[in-house]
């Protein structure tokens, strides 16, 4: 029974944080609301309700007493492909994007005058994509893919002093994949899923360098994953393992109050994707290599500026701009994965309700880059063309300290 609940329980998160990717390959940057509205610019530094947990621990000791957030994005790509002298008979597959929602819930906690404790639950990984067509031109690449992660985040804030502050997560994240394509016998398919559970940290600084000014600097570590699953056809089924490594992330980050009305944030991260250059899976029976995906991802670097207005005492308006490079090169863009560089624009607001807490609203329109393809499946088939791709991005966020 209490194996059957520690699978049944992520299970039933897992539902609910499937998200279509939205930063660059399927890393997910919406772990609130409050920060959509300017792109995330300021991420590591803003540290004004509770999500900071996620971003940088330290901002933890900007929140004295006990604080919670929670909210959802809405997260909306569109993946529609062109076909440009594929070989191979077939569709253009239709839209393979959609709606997924991403939830986060976080609480905070001053247990003494400098020290905080902190818990956070979100989803940092996902992917979704799926082709409408079975008989679509890239169906030996591609038919479905699906990544999704869920992150319980316990964590320790601490004041050194009025000017520095530190902060150290530790990460339980649970994976689920799946991945599927079309065999050459029209009848059939191949399928490889998988699931596994990993340990990492996240660790944070926070300077305050005057009462108008922060910096935050933060690193989130690595995910390695031992997934084990099945890999099948309409014939048979396989036991399968596969090794993934997850990458690692460093921000930096500044805020500044400007003026009475005004604050500015920018924002600098960097992903070590390279951590993701195969998935080869193995047969747990005989040790057999079975299949292999290719991604060849290289790092990536994200940057984002952002602003506020305070309209009125209850009301602050909200937008940014960033630019997110992808890890993939022209050679090794995957139907699974068809992303390209892509740049946010980015509105949202802040009601601020008193006692009652702050709502916040933000929504990201992302242009894509349209990105280009030249994959050969392992039958032989050439997908060859380019894909229309943006997505929409909206999110509703509730605060409240006490």
């Amino acid at each position: 029974m209490n194996k059957m609940m520690l699978r049944t329980v992520p299970a039933l998160l897992l539902l609910a944080f499937a998200g279509g990717a939205s930063a660059a390959a399927f890393q997910l940057w919406e772990q609130n609301a409050s920060g959509l509205g300017n792109a995330y610019a300021g991420s590591a530094a803003v540290a004004d309700n509770a999500s900071t947990i996620f971003f940088n621990p330290a901002g933890m000791t900007q929140l004295p007493g006990l604080h919670l957030s929670a909210g959802v994005a809405g997260v909306g790509p569109s993946y529609k492909f062109q076909n440009s002298g594929s070989t191979g008979t077939g569709g253009n597959g239709g839209d393979a994007g959609g709606w997924a929602a991403v939830p986060n819930a976080y609480f905070s906690a001053q247990l003494a005058p400098n020290w905080f404790v902190g818990f956070g639950i979100s989803a940092p990984f996902g992917l979704a994509t799926e082709y409408d067509d079975s008989n679509w031109i890239g169906r030996y690449q591609s038919l479905k893919s699906e990544v999704k992660t869920v992150n319980y985040n316990p964590s320790l804030g601490y004041r050194v002093n009025d000017k520095v502050s530190l902060g150290l997560g530790i990460n339980y994240q649970t994976i689920d994949a799946e991945l599927t394509s079309a065999l050459p016998d029209a009848r059939s398919y191949s399928r490889l899923k998988g699931d596994d559970a990993a340990w990492g940290w996240n660790a944070g600084a926070l300077f305050t360098l005057s009462p108008a000014m922060r910096v935050g600097v933060s690193y989130r570590s690595t995910m390695d994953y031992t997934l084990e699953g099945n890999a099948s056809t309409a014939l048979s089924s396989t036991p399968i393992r596969a090794d993934v490594k997850l990458p690692d992330t460093f921000i930096l980050s500044v805020w500044q109050q400007v003026s009475d009305r005004w604050e500015a944030m920018g924002d600098l991260s960097y992903t070590r994707w390279n951590s993701l250059k195969s998935l080869n899976v193995y047969s747990r029976n005989s040790g057999a290599l079975v299949s292999t995906e290719n991604f060849n991802y290289d790092n990536a670097w994200r940057f984002a500026w952002g602003a506020a207005y305070k309209a009125t005492d209850a009301l602050k308006v909200k937008f940014g701009i960033a630019y997110d490079r992808t890890p993939v090169s022209d050679s090794d863009r995957s139907a699974r994965v068809p992303d390209n560089d892509r740049v946010w624009f980015s509105l949202g607001g802040q009601w601020n309700a008193g006692a009652a807490g702050k709502f916040d609203l933000g929504y990201t329109y992302l242009y894509v880059k349209d990105p280009n393809i030249n994959q050969t499946s392992r039958v032989g088939t050439t997908l060859r063309g380019t894909y229309d791709d943006s997505a929409h991005i909206l999110g509703l966020q509730y605060s409240a300290g006490f």
